[in-house]
């Protein structure tokens, strides 16, 4: 039986990394992306390897949207060689960054740089990947809590999830007639590096976190990871077009 292959964006570090060991874990093939932590990215393929699966990281800018049409070719010859296959089955766009600025503060710059890596990349990486996306495949968007409730300093990060959260609902029903699913799932605050680290170093942030979410404490990265897995799973075959929020019932 063939094994599955997932893409990964943004898998050398944080929430794609271990998104890539829960698929691993599960017999998936894995692709990662990283921006510049190839050292890091190279590490993450032999613990995926010691795992019993086959993986590869290739670099990738999502910021820079010029350079996606060569990315993709370099993804086709990766196909090929290392995995024998023509197409992969998943697509997670989980690259990202957090800026956190007040509304009232908030530069052109970085509403700029929120745009091109959180919506116009995963915009038109995936509609430049759907060539070697297989029918009845899967895509996986990543949105944020930040779009049903508001924390000051996260305006225009969430106005980006927001826009992917309604471009999910878009890829779903255009991309149904070849059986694809699409979804986006929506992390409550998670213990990364994410943001400077701020929820996972700041115990005062990380209490306030906890006292406002109803299983009593800050997300894990393996929560993530294995909410993904659960949407890449046969289980999950009949649902696309949702929003899934995975924040241990925040400010609910």
């Amino acid at each position: 039986m063939t094994r599955k292959i997932a893409l990964i964006t943004g898998a050398s570090r944080g929430l794609g990394k271990n998104t890539a060991v829960h698929l691993a874990a599960q017999g998936i093939d894995i692709i990662g992306t990283y921006h510049s932590k190839a050292q890091e990215a190279q590490e993450l393929v032999q613990t995926l390897e010691q795992q019993g699966v086959r993986a590869a990281m290739l670099q990738l800018d999502v910021s820079n949207s010029a350079s996606f049409a060569v990315f993709v070719e370099q993804l086709r010859h990766t196909l090929e060689s290392a995995f024998g296959r023509e197409q992969l089955d998943f697509l997670v766009n989980n690259a990202g960054i957090g800026i956190n600025a007040p509304f009232s503060e908030t530069t052109e710059t970085q509403f700029d740089q929120l745009c091109n890596i959180q919506l116009k990349g995963p915009f038109f990486l995936t509609q430049q990947l759907l060539p070697l996306i297989a029918d009845q495949g899967r895509v996986v968007n990543i949105s944020t809590g930040l779009t049903r409730f508001a924390l000051p300093g996260y305006a225009a990060y969430a106005v980006m999830k927001g826009a992917m959260e309604v471009l999910t609902r878009y890829q779903a029903k255009e991309l149904g007639a070849r059986g694809i699913r699409v979804n986006i799932l929506a992390p409550g605050a998670i213990e990364t590096d994410f943001g400077g680290g701020v929820v996972r170093d700041n115990s005062d942030v990380n209490d306030f976190i906890a006292s406002n979410t109803a299983l009593g404490r800050v997300g894990l990265p393996d929560d993530i990871g294995a909410a993904i897995a659960l949407l890449l799973s046969d289980g999950a075959g009949w649902i696309t077009g949702q929003r899934l929020e995975v924040s241990g019932g925040m400010f609910l």
